[in-house]
C-alpha cells in the first residue's frame, strides 16, 4: 500500500479509536468492559501512528501517539504511557520541535515519578539537542544538559553533558561557570587510566577561560594545573599557553599569532578554541578585531 493509502487507513483507525473511547464512557460500558474498549482504542491509535509514520505525516503520527499515551495513563500503565510520549516526541521532532519537547517533557515527568532517572536524563539530552539545532535557544539547551548531568550523577555520561554546558557557558561569556566545570571534569578524569589523556584538554580550556578574564589568573591556574597533573607540563597545550602568556605580557600580537599557527599546524583548532583564542588576542593593544592568521 502506498503512503496515501496508509494515511487513509490511519484516519479510519483514528475515527474508530475515538468511537471506542466515547463508548467506554457510557454508564453500562463503564460497568461492563469499559477498560477493554480503552485498551482497543490504545492499540488502534498506535497502529494509526505507525501508518502515519510510513506516510511521513509526522504531525499526525505525533498526535496519534499522544492519544495512545493519554489512554495508557488512564489505564494506569505508566511505562506504556511514557513510551508512547517518547514515540510522539520522536515523530513531532521532524515537524514541530516545540510539540516534540512538550511530549518528551511529559515522558520525563512519568520516568522521574517512577524513579527512572537515567532514562529521564537521556530524554533531557534529546530536548537539549532540539533547542541547539532547531530552536536555537542555547540558554534552554544548557538547562536541559545540566538536568541530564544531575540525573546521570557519577556516570561518564554526566561529564559529557557538563562539557556541553561549559562550552556554551564560555561562548556566552559565563567564564566562571565554564572554569568550574572544566576543572571539575579534569580532576575527575586525570586519575582514570582510560580518560586521563583528555584531562589536559579540560585544563587547557579552563586556563583559556581564565586568560580571557585576567592574565594573572591564567598564570596562577596554569601553575595549579601543572602541580595537580604533572603530565600536563609536557603537553602541547601547556606549552602553547606559556607562549601565549608571554606574548600577551609583551603585547606582541605577532608572537601570539605565530604560536597559535604552530599549534594549529599539528592539532587543528576547532571553532570553540578559535573563538576563545581570538577573544584573548583582541585584548592585546591595538589588535581591534584581528584574526589568527
Amino acid at each position: 500500500m502506498d503512503g496515501a493509502g496508509k494515511e487513509r487507513e490511519a484516519v479510519q483507525l483514528m475515527a474508530e479509536a475515538e468511537k471506542r473511547v466515547k463508548g467506554s464512557h457510557s454508564f453500562l460500558r463503564g460497568l461492563f468492559g469499559g477498560n477493554t474498549r480503552v485498551e482497543e482504542a490504545c492499540e488502534m491509535y498506535t497502529r494509526a501512528a505507525n501508518m502515519f509514520k510510513i506516510a511521513k505525516n509526522w504531525s499526525a503520527a505525533g498526535n496519534a501517539f499522544c492519544q495512545a499515551a493519554k489512554l495508557h495513563m488512564q489505564l494506569q500503565s505508566k511505562h506504556d504511557s511514557a513510551t508512547s510520549f517518547v514515540d510522539a516526541g520522536n515523530a513531532y521532532k521532524k515537524a514541530d520541535p516545540q510539540e516534540a519537547i512538550n511530549c518528551l517533557n511529559a515522558a520525563i515527568d512519568i520516568y522521574t515519578d517512577m524513579g527512572r532517572f537515567t532514562i529521564a536524563a537521556k530524554h533531557h539530552i534529546t530536548i537539549a539537542e532540539i533547542y541547539e539545532a532547531e530552536l536555537v535557544d542555547i540558554e534552554k539547551a544548557i538547562a536541559h544538559y545540566e538536568q541530564a548531568a544531575d540525573y546521570y550523577k557519577g556516570e561518564d555520561s554526566a561529564n559529557k553533558c557538563l562539557l556541553k554546558v561549559a562550552a556554551y557557558a564560555a561562548q556566552l561569556e559565563q567564564y566562571q561557570k565554564a572554569i568550574e566545570i572544566y576543572e571539575q571534569v579534569g580532576t575527575n578524569t586525570m586519575d582514570n587510566p582510560l580518560l586521563k589523556y583528555s584531562a589536559k584538554e579540560y585544563f587547557f580550556k579552563a586556563a583559556l577561560c581564565h586568560f580571557i578574564v585576567d592574565e594573572l589568573n591564567a598564570k596562577l591556574a596554569l601553575e595549579k594545573y601543572e602541580e595537580m597533573f604533572p603530565a600536563f607540563t609536557d603537553s602541547r597545550e601547556c606549552k602553547l599557553l606559556k607562549k601565549l602568556l608571554e606574548a600577551h605580557e609583551e603585547q606582541n600580537s605577532e608572537a601570539y599569532t605565530e604560536a597559535v599557527k604552530e599549534f594549529d599546524s599539528i592539532s587543528r583548532l576547532d571553532q570553540w578554541l578559535t573563538t576563545m583564542l581570538l577573544r584573548i588576542k583582541k585584548s592585546i593593544q591595538g589588535e581591534g578585531d584581528g584574526d589568527l592568521k
